[in-house]
């Protein structure tokens, strides 16, 4: 394979292959699931855990949750916690780099045992089942990361455990996402559902959505559409992973499109796991990732700051 491989489809792989126990699958999927996130940044993944039953029950609940009045759904808005837990209305997130808010609402749920000064959950009491459903996906989500992770670390030749202790009870968020219904003749002029950006965190792990509109930029400046089949999670990598392994690891640029005129006026859902390490894990390049060719691009910070530092881009943090 070129370095210069350009994806017409994300790659398909199978996470039972690493659990398996059997060496030879493991050391496959590991160099397939770092050759795709060097070259592409994305894959899909089956056996994640999540079962049938739960996904529905997370988006019955979900969409039960967002048809509430608004009213009831701001009791949840928590402006002093800049948006890492409960409601966050429409309007409020804007991309880094443009003017116009995205079309959406989304309810963060955090780490469920929190330590260290992180916040509590912020559950709504009228929707019991939403909160079961978002803590369970939360484990599930946060399970699957952890495996992926250790593979990450073998194919960066690190300790195959490198990570664990940075995602123990780490700050990861899972975000259930409402792109509400749109207006054609109403929608501000170049605002769409989520513009153009890379994600803040080390992985993230994303629910197959409700319907279509995701896409990736590839290298060569296409975008292509992405979906996934019921039984698999959407895999990237997040800025924080690309400035570990100094951009070998790439974080993707993606957004998701508005959809055709004629399917404006309907909802879409969707429901992404942003796996976080704790706020002191020190993001400074690893050494194995800088030569000659590949000069140090990042400056060092922690975790912590540099997720301050993006919130702040993004308007959730004044």
């Amino acid at each position: 394979m070129s370095s210069q491989e350009l994806y017409d489809e994300i790659p398909s792989l199978d996470l039972a292959d690493f659990t398996s126990g059997d060496p030879v699958r493991k050391e496959q999927f590991v160099q397939d699931l770092g050759r795709a996130f060097n070259q592409i940044g994305f894959v899909a993944i089956k056996n994640h855990g999540l079962t049938d039953d739960l996904t529905r029950a997370l988006y019955d609940s979900a969409q039960a949750f967002f048809s509430a009045p608004d009213e009831l759904k701001q009791k949840y808005e928590h402006p002093e916690l800049h948006g890492q837990r409960g409601y966050i209305g429409k309007g409020k997130e804007t991309a880094k780099g443009f003017k116009v808010a995205d079309l959406k609402e989304f309810y963060h749920i955090g780490q469920p045992e929190p330590e260290d000064g992180m916040p509590a959950n912020v559950l709504p009491a009228e929707f019991p089942a939403f909160g079961e459903a978002t803590l369970t996906a939360y484990r599930t989500l946060e399970n699957a990361g952890k495996q992926l992770l250790r593979a990450i670390a073998l194919y960066l030749k690190l300790p195959e455990t490198y990570f664990d202790d940075k995602v123990r009870n780490g700050d990861s968020i899972l975000r259930a996402l409402h792109y509400f219904p749109l207006d054609p003749d109403t929608t501000p002029d170049g605002a769409v559902r989520a513009a153009a950006h890379g994600d803040i965190n080390l992985i993230t792990l994303l629910m197959g959505a409700s319907a279509d509109g995701l896409e990736v930029l590839r290298r060569d400046g296409k975008w292509i559409g992405i979906t996934a089949l019921p039984d698999q999670v959407i895999v990237n990598v997040g800025d924080m992973l690309d400035r570990l392994t100094n951009h070998k690891l790439k974080s993707t640029i993606h957004q998701v499109v508005n959809p055709p005129r004629e399917k404006m006026n309907q909802s879409r859902y969707s429901i992404p796991f942003f796996m976080h390490p704790r706020a002191e894990m020190d993001l400074t390049s690893l050494e194995s990732c800088i030569d000659a060719e590949h000069p140090k691009l990042y400056v060092d910070m922690t975790a912590g700051e540099f997720l301050d530092e993006r919130l702040r881009e993004l308007g959730l943090k004044k």
